[in-house]
């Protein structure tokens, strides 16, 4: 058994988010702890991003090239000097 402290307006929030989610003020902060703990709990980057991580996909484009344009821009500037 736990005991918790909240400010009356921190209060005030839970209790109305509680009843919009049709859920007692209990039933919600221990969904709202479950989760913060899920969360805080997972260790590598890879698991807390794993379900976008990878999902985009691009054919490349000028970011590509840009190394190859920079080359060539500092080609130039020596030439001209």
């Amino acid at each position: 058994m736990r005991s918790l402290r909240l400010d009356p307006d921190l209060d005030e929030k839970v209790r109305q988010a509680a009843a919009v989610k049709g859920e007692s003020v209990s039933e919600f902060l221990r969904h709202a702890a479950a989760e913060r703990a899920e969360e805080t709990l997972v260790t590598r980057p890879s698991e807390r991003f794993a379900d976008v991580a990878g999902v985009v996909h691009r054919g490349g484009g000028r970011a590509r090239r840009s190394g190859d344009a920079f080359v060539q821009s500092l080609a130039e500037d020596n030439e001209r000097q």
